[in-house]
């Protein structure tokens, strides 16, 4: 049985793009965190994903940095006008504010953003139904998560 992210980790993403912190190679990305701290390695061939993010690497589930992969590379949705309202975000700072709890951190930032929630979580579960019917492979990658800078 395949395992999916926190729905909000899509958010993640949408901040990783619209920070311009994916760069996109032939077989691989590179994708800086949020607090430019760490930057992952998400691997592709074919329909198989390799990453080593700590969801990815550790928990078995393709965290944000193969989610903003995917959106780049057109097969996720991706909300270009959404993203943009993300953009900035610190998302570790927040996680850890928030003790890992996603629902409630990704709250807050819409409320504090003045996001309209409705929108956003109907654009949240667009993107995470098209990942539950992508017929991709998930697996660890070879290199260990990154420390931080």
């Amino acid at each position: 049985m395949k395992k999916f992210p926190p729905i909000e980790k899509t958010l993640e993403a949408y901040t990783a793009i619209a920070d311009g912190h994916v760069k996109l190679e032939n077989d691989q990305a590179l994708v800086t965190s949020s607090n430019e701290a760490k930057t992952y390695t998400v691997t592709f061939h074919d329909n198989t994903y390799t990453s080593n993010d700590n969801a990815s690497y550790w928990q078995g589930y393709l965290g944000y940095p193969g989610i903003a992969v995917l959106m780049l590379q057109g097969k996720l949705p991706y909300n270009k006008e959404l993203a943009q309202q993300f953009a900035g975000v610190d998302w570790n700072k927040i996680n850890q504010e928030y003790k890992r709890n996603y629902a409630q951190a990704a709250d807050a930032v819409m409320t504090a953003k003045g996001i309209d929630k409705k929108k956003a979580e109907t654009e949240l579960h667009h993107v995470y139904d098209a990942l539950k019917q992508l017929p991709i492979i998930v697996k660890r990658g070879s290199l260990r998560p990154p420390k931080a800078n």
